[in-house]
């Protein structure tokens, strides 16, 4: 969609590419009438273009395209409310499930409010992938793959169902079905333009950045190919997809200067978990971060988009990379045709996006450096993506972890627990799952290749992966595949036990499937703290697998050394990997590749021709997909009996005028927490405990314990997911002191409950709700259910020291206050115990960032009053609020 806006400063020109025309917004024209914008940082120069062809005098005007050109001067210090309209949107289907979801039940509100259902339509075009279903069941074996997308068919059919009528229901949508690899890879490789044009209202081909929001945290992955996009919630990626620009503050620009090149034998992988420990420790949330300098140039377009994917991690709302002669290469890879190269390159020349060697650096708001020659090979762990671990010292601080974080002696390392029916048993720090995983690595061709290599080697020399370790291959694409084929290295995997398991997100999102049942038992009987290794982007607690408590992001050729070595005790640089078929140690030297043979093997293997042949069909699936049938018409026929697809409750009872919000009068805290609380602790993705309150709904309604599937896998329902919030196994509650999981006390009698259970008493009571919480509140995935079930607990507000920018939109979008202590306060230095009542009054009259008294009274009856900031940060987020979430608010525009 491209609008024709009053074009007031007369930017609009044309560009003239193969002999084809294209209008478009000129940055240069902006710059002669308002004032030099070469010195922008690029992504703040998508963002001007973006206000220019929208510009309509209301929405977007010229004040705020002049802010943005003032930019250079405030470099975000004078942070101004901007609509901004994403070309397009991307899901993926645990957060694309719900989101559907959310858009048939708008259509039977709109019907109620006696509109027109066709309405709720995408107004941007929409992508949906199906990659975060498929679950590591069957692993080192050659039939590993076909048994998991068979199992995969088999759980998920109902919601397969719903997404291929919402593909056939929706204009604008389409799904690629699953087995076809990772959102982010399939964006990279196949969606994603640079370059977006499409017709506008007059009939003329518009070209603009292609930019997005996407429903998962690793949509930045896209910035490296210099496509502007971020992570958002589903609820407001529901309300871009409907035509509502996503309101947002001019952001500040940190830019990260690059100089040097990786060492011998370093990996992209080791780059970034440096990056986002530095990142994390300068402290970015909520703000853009560029990529420049001369080191830029020394990275692959792969590499670029491996450190733009963990955007997340280091908490920014996106990491960006300019355009250049390395994107056009790896468009032309792609597969993109020569007219869309062309447009790229003519189009970022003429607005100044290309990266020019010698050009004057952009103006940034705060900048850092690394010499990319100072890279150290590197983990990260055990239950934080920025806490990086130098390979040298894992073992070190293994040991000193197994004391401080899990309470076991370092004495015990020695110690080998019994797995019965085998020959061999378990000890602390042995790596139990070893899994090249994620969108992060496994479609980087210099890290894939060099995991085959070191497999490849290791099988020559005799060696394979330890007994007790579950090895998985996962790629981001098919076309990894094809060049694991084809260069041999496929069999090496396999021989080690790296067989292909899937193409999806599998162990990076909790789908690890379950450990052989003697190792979960030997781990469980006798409190080990087992390891994992994975090439993800994600390893908080309780994430990649209930029996793991030690994870640790790494590299692929890594993960495969550490799947032969079979623990993470004794020194990988030092001590050997294990002994050959000749009787000799092997260490790590021995089987690591040089630049040299895995620069020689990309060349000659990856090419053009896979990608064409793989995405010439991508959107008819398989055979399994094309034979789903199809049911219902414009609005969906919901089945009462469906414990995966039900009708939200979010529209019951609406009217046209919104009722107001009223002030929160008595609230208890339904739990306290302290820092770092992810969204998966609020919401956890894996699996459903048998026992939890989520397991009983399942087994009430005649759900077996082997259906029970995910809690990703049913974020379709509302009442398996409200059961699941705060119901993380490693979720600690302050009221609850020494008990793991998602319990607290109910205060009223004093018992223990789980939080579901609470909860749903004191909504029976009338008695509104509120969370206390540390700093990072909701850092993690994109998860929209976090929010989500907090509203349907009923809690009103949150109280915390600091949010992370999804969950707080989040928060904002399903009518839930964010609220955010003062002053360096926090829930210890003033004495929270649970024990209180909380009461915020002229809830209906709050202003965005405005200071609010919070009056407390505790147990004893005594009282007091502390300040905290409402973290409604804009207008528009308020009229989203004050109507009840931002579904309502859009439900209501359209139905008038």
């Amino acid at each position: 969609m491209t609008q024709v806006g009053n074009n007031s400063l007369n930017t609009r020109s044309t560009l003239d590419v193969g002999g084809k025309s294209y209008a478009y917004y000129s940055l240069k024209k902006a710059g002669e009438a308002l004032g030099d914008v070469s010195r922008l940082p690029f992504s703040m120069k998508v963002l001007l273009e973006n206000l220019l062809r929208f510009e309509d005098g209301k929405t977007v005007t010229r004040d705020d395209i002049q802010a943005i050109v003032d930019w250079q001067q405030d470099k975000g210090a004078n942070p101004r409310e901007i609509q901004y309209r994403p070309a397009r949107v991307l899901m993926q289907d645990f957060t694309g499930v719900p989101a559907v979801v959310d858009l048939a039940a708008m259509r039977d509100a709109m019907k109620s409010l006696g509109g027109n259902p066709e309405k709720i339509n995408p107004q941007v075009p929409v992508h949906l992938v199906i990659d975060h279903s498929v679950m590591v069941d069957e692993f080192g074996t050659p039939k590993a793959f076909e048994r998991n997308v068979e199992l995969e068919y088999q759980r998920n059919m109902e919601r397969y169902e719903f997404l291929k009528w919402g593909s056939q229901a929706f204009d604008n949508f389409k799904v690629v079905p699953p087995g076809t690899g990772i959102c982010h890879q399939v964006n990279l490789e196949h969606i994603a333009r640079t370059i977006w044009s499409s017709k506008d209202a007059s009939g003329e081909e518009v070209a603009y950045p292609d930019t997005l929001v996407g429903t998962d945290s690793h949509t930045t992955m896209v910035n490296g190919l210099g496509v502007l996009g971020w992570g958002v919630g589903g609820i407001e990626a529901e309300a871009a997809m409907l035509g509502q620009p996503v309101s947002m503050l001019i952001p500040e620009v940190v830019g990260f200067h690059l100089t040097g090149a990786l060492k011998e034998g370093i990996t992209a992988t080791d780059l970034v978990l440096t990056v986002t420990q530095m990142l994390r420790k300068k402290g970015v949330v909520g703000r853009f971060v560029e990529f420049y300098g001369p080191g830029v140039s020394a990275l692959s377009l792969a590499d670029r988009a491996t450190i733009a994917n963990m955007a997340p991690e280091y908490g920014a709302t996106c990491g960006f990379f300019g355009i250049d002669d390395k994107t056009l290469d790896y468009l032309r890879l792609t597969g993109r045709s020569a007219d869309q190269v062309a447009l790229v390159e003519a189009y970022a020349r003429e607005q100044g996006l290309w990266l020019e060697a010698g050009a004057a650096d952009p103006i940034f708001t705060d900048t850092l450096a690394l010499d990319m020659g100072s890279v150290e090979p590197s983990l990260a762990g055990p239950k934080r993506p920025q806490d990086k671990v130098l390979l040298s010292k894992l073992d070190e601080e293994f040991r000193v972890n197994l004391e401080k974080e899990y309470g076991q002696p370092a004495a015990e390392l020695a110690d080998v627990y019994p797995v019965e029916g085998t020959d061999h048993g378990i000890r602390h720090g042995d790596v139990v799952i070893a899994a090249i995983t994620s969108c992060t690595n496994t479609s980087n061709p210099s890290v894939l290749v060099a995991a085959g290599l070191v497999a490849r080697k290791a099988r020559e020399k005799g060696l394979t992966s330890k007994p007790w370790v579950k090895t998985s291959l996962a790629p981001g694409s098919q076309v990894v595949t094809d060049y694991l084929e084809a260069s041999g290295l496929q069999d090496d995997l396999d021989a080690i036990g790296f067989d292909l398991v899937g193409y999806g997100c599998t162990t990076c999102i909790g789908n690890s499937g379950p450990l052989p049942e003697p190792i979960s038992k030997a781990i469980h009987a006798s409190d080990v703290v087992a390891a994992s290794v994975l090439s993800g982007n994600r390893n908080f607690e309780g994430r990649v697998s209930p029996d793991v408590r030690a994870n640790y992001l790494a590299s692929p050729p890594l993960v495969v050394a550490y799947a032969l070595k079979g623990t993470v005790t004794d020194d990988m640089v030092t001590s050997p990997i294990g002994q050959g078929s000749d009787g000799q140690d092997v260490y790590l030297k021995d089987i690591w590749p040089t630049n040299e043979e895995v620069r020689s093997l990309i060349d000659r293997y990856v090419n053009s021709d896979m990608f064409s042949t793989r995405y010439a069909d991508v959107y008819n699936g398989d055979v399994q997909w094309r034979a789903i049938p199809v049911t219902g018409g414009d609005t969906y026929a919901w089945s009462p009996t469906s414990t995966y697809i039900q009708n939200p409750p979010y529209f019951e009872g609406m009217t046209m005028t919104p009722k107001g919000v009223e002030d929160i009068v008595g609230a208890r805290p339904l739990a306290i927490f302290g820092d770092s609380i992810t969204t998966d602790h609020i919401s956890p993705a894996g699996a459903i405990k048998a026992d939890s309150p989520a397991g009983k709904f399942l087994a009430d309604h005649e759900v077996i314990r082997a259906d029970f599937n995910s809690y990703g896998a049913r974020r379709g329902n509302h009442e398996v997911m409200m059961r699941g919030t705060f119901a993380n196994i490693r979720i600690k509650n302050q009221m609850t002191p020494g008990i793991e999981g998602g319990v607290t006390r109910y205060v009223p009698t004093g018992e223990v409950l789980p939080i579901y259970d609470a909860a749903m008493r004191y909504k029976a009571e009338g008695t509104p709700l509120v969370i206390l919480a540390g700093k990072e509140y909701g850092t993690g995935s994109s998860r929209d259910w976090a929010a989500k079930g907090t509203n349907l607990l009923g809690v009103r507000a949150v109280i915390a020291e600091t949010y992370e920018r999804i969950h707080r939109s989040n928060l904002v979008g399903m009518g839930v206050l964010p609220l955010q202590f003062l002053g360096g306060e926090n829930r210890e230095s003033l004495g929270l115990t649970g024990d209180e009542t909380f009461t915020v009054t002229a809830v209906a009259g709050l202003q965005p960032r405005q200071d609010v008294d919070v009056q407390v009274t505790r147990a004893d009856g005594s009282a007091f009053t502390f300040k905290a900031r409402c973290r409604i940060d804009t207008v528009n987020e308020l009229e989203y609020y004050r109507g009840g979430g931002i579904l309502h608010y859009v439900l209501r525009n359209l139905a008038t």
